[in-house]
């Protein structure tokens, strides 16, 4: 009779319909399996919604802990290309096609909401007391909030996890519940064969030495913000020739002024690694610089440069939208 009952129990535990897991159960599963990893490989496709457009990115991700990061987005409109580093030294924003990168000491990723980073991703699912999950027949579905500080837009998100807790995808949505970004993930896989070599910059400046790709050319058009604070307006535009190229410099003047900066990019011969302030940031066809009072970027063979003493971050980046076409997250 011991071992019938022993067997009934083992074969209850093992239906659905005899324990359903809750919540805590299954975000408990999904920790403990990150817990024990030595880390992570993802890949996958990024999709960022901007009205009737959207952007598509392939997006490959390596963790190591405590602290390793590479994250691999290439834009499969044009094949543009950057990689986001993190190691001992700091946090890197390399772009390949111009032979430099930015150098930050910055809390990147752990401050805020990513979309294609697992541990990001659990930190706002354990964060949100509110957080909400659904079963279904192959997968668990949790609702949370996000953090993107600087994009008030993006509300919640909805991540999907395969029935063996495996990351599957991760919508995020504005406060109107329409889809403004989404991440399908065709690939995870725990405790990868990674090294903290594999984070070193110096395998990238010795590969992308080799390759020069284009040159900086002619500013065939300048590009104006179609956004501009109300009462603010253009009060100079000014032109100058640089060594490989061109630059224009423009001051608006007003409530809300501010100097925009837009010039063709300059490749380098050998790679340069620029020591920045501030950290990276998203504008979704381009990794970008962020500080206090500042953001810029490059984009199609364009330098920006964007800076006021009076705006808010959140109004320098609906500037830089409008520039764009596209809109932002960090």
């Amino acid at each position: 009779m011991k071992r019938i009952g022993l067997l009934l129990i083992i074969l209850c535990l093992t239906l659905t319909g005899c324990k359903k897991m809750n919540e805590k159960d299954v975000l408990k599963e999904i920790q403990k399996d990150f817990d024990k990893s030595k880390g992570y490989e993802l890949s996958g496709d990024l999709s960022v919604h901007n009205h009737e457009e959207v952007y598509q990115y392939r997006v490959k991700v390596s963790y190591l802990k405590d602290h390793y990061y590479k994250v691999e987005l290439t834009n499969t409109a044009n094949n543009h290309n950057q990689i986001i580093l993190k190691n001992d030294d700091g946090v890197y924003v390399l772009t390949p096609s111009l032979n430099k990168s930015f150098r930050f000491q910055s809390d990147w990723p752990y401050e805020n909401s990513q979309i294609y980073l697992l541990d990001a991703i659990l930190r706002d699912l354990e964060r949100d007391e509110k957080t909400v999950i659904e079963k279904k027949e192959d997968s668990y579905i949790f609702q949370s909030s996000v953090n993107y500080p600087n994009n008030s837009r993006f509300i919640t998100e909805k991540v999907v996890f395969s029935k063996d807790l495996k990351l599957k995808k991760v919508k995020v949505y504005d406060s109107s519940g329409i889809e403004v970004m989404s991440m399908t993930f065709d690939s995870m896989k725990y405790s990868p064969n990674l090294k903290k070599q594999d984070f070193n910059i110096e395998q990238y400046i010795k590969e992308e030495t080799e390759e020069q790709t284009e040159e900086s050319g002619v500013l065939e058009d300048i590009i104006y913000p179609l956004y501009v604070p109300e009462g603010t307006k253009l009060i100079s535009e000014e032109k100058i020739a640089k060594t490989n190229g061109e630059r224009v410099m423009m001051n608006y003047d007003g409530e809300k002024s501010f100097l925009l900066v837009e010039e063709t990019s300059d490749v380098f011969q050998e790679f340069t690694i620029i020591p920045s302030f501030g950290e990276p940031y998203f504008l979704m066809d381009t990794l970008g610089v962020m500080t206090e009072n500042s953001l810029s970027w490059s984009s199609n063979g364009m330098d920006y440069y964007l800076v006021s003493d009076v705006m808010s971050t959140e109004e320098l980046i609906e500037v830089a939208e409008s520039i764009t076409g596209i809109i932002s997250m960090k």
